[in-house]
């Protein structure tokens, strides 16, 4: 199926959703974008891995990256597009997150070939995996001059509206020991599982910060989201590990939020499995100013991790404007509206016009 740029642009969101992209399985809808944008004669096309990285090359005194990731998770029998013009709503896997951004990237760059800044647009994979496995990662590491920028804009869902910064990440496992015995004698062991009892204690007793950063008001989360014990079912186990996510406000590096976790996790082992840095809000940032003015509402703070977070790394402003409700983000309903579609293109070409 070939994507046709000129159709509308719920139209083209879904023809993205009948292309199936579930992480790992980019290269058919990375083919199609590939083509798409090579015919566009404005736009140099390059392709890495399945990145697909499309730019002008005008001479202007600045340079945007816009950024959508191509991937989904898994269907949840919710693979094909629906459009339901009656209620304005586009059904389907990934329609929220985020190939309505992605469709709103592909007609912007169709439709604007002279941009008052240099644009460059990078449709990647894997971002619904691992952080090791992210497109984005992989170009900001191995061709950071794709990356080169003044400002970036992530289009992942934000109902339309600016989301600044994002939150920080980390998982941890929190870790007991015992001594095995039998049931019969359980006397003469120790339950790893049963000296759990005080980490769950903390988890449900734990009071979550809410800071305001920037004037945007964050708030964090420590939650646990998995467990494992047992050996067998007349053992006394001698090993436990509960698994806990937190999420905290960007006015948090990774090590003052470890240094956090440890706390809360006193005299237990505390080892931790993943960790990515958020990003601050970054609204006095110049850059930004103008886009932020064309939206004309708000801006909230991102309650979650998005890229924004490796353009800062990068020392570049960031944030994060596309159509779709967070909330619908991997849900079975997933769904976007095409009013929200509809005005990012509006506002993105007006902007880079």
């Amino acid at each position: 199926m070939a994507l046709d740029l000129r159709a509308g642009v719920a139209g083209l969101a879904a023809q993205l959703v009948d292309l199936p992209s579930v992480s790992f399985q980019e290269a058919l809808i990375a083919d199609e974008v590939q083509a798409a944008l090579a015919s566009l004669p404005h736009l140099s096309v390059r392709r890495v891995r399945n990145c697909v990285v499309a730019s002008t090359s005008l001479g202007r005194s600045s340079r945007v990256v816009l950024a959508g990731h191509l991937d989904t998770v898994p269907a949840a029998g919710n693979e094909k597009a629906r459009i339901d013009a009656q209620a304005g709503v586009l059904h389907g896997l990934g329609s929220c997150d985020m190939k309505g951004g992605v469709a709103v990237m592909l007609r912007v760059l169709a439709a604007v070939a002279q941009p008052s800044r240099d644009v460059t647009a990078v449709f990647y994979d894997c971002e619904e995996v691992a952080s090791e496995h992210n497109g984005l990662g992989l170009l900001a590491r191995e061709h950071p001059e794709v990356l080169a920028c003044d400002m970036a804009v992530l289009l992942e869902p934000s109902n339309a509206g600016i989301e600044a910064g994002c939150q920080g990440t980390l998982r941890a496992v929190v870790r007991t020991t015992g001594r095995r015995a039998h049931t019969a004698r359980a006397w003469r062991g120790e339950n790893a599982i049963h000296s759990a009892a005080p980490i769950l204690a903390r988890l449900a007793g734990y009071q979550p910060r809410t800071p305001v950063v920037e004037g945007l008001q964050f708030r964090e989360g420590l939650q646990a989201v998995g467990i494992a014990g047992g050996v067998a079912g007349n053992v006394v186990p001698d090993a436990c590990e509960v698994t806990v996510n937190h999420r905290f406000a960007p006015d948090r590096d990774v090590q003052q939020a470890q240094a956090h976790v440890r706390e809360v996790f006193t005299g237990f082992e505390v080892e931790f499995t993943d960790c990515a840095a958020g990003a601050l809000p970054g609204l006095g940032q110049p850059a930004l100013a103008d886009l932020i003015a064309r939206v004309g509402s708000e801006p909230h703070p991102k309650l979650g991790w998005t890229d924004v977070a490796r353009f800062a790394a990068l020392g570049v402003p960031a944030l994060n404007f596309g159509p779709g409700d967070p909330a619908l983000a991997h849900a079975p309903d997933e769904h976007v509206l095409l009013e929200q579609i509809e005005r990012c293109e509006q506002v993105l070409t007006a902007w880079l016009s």
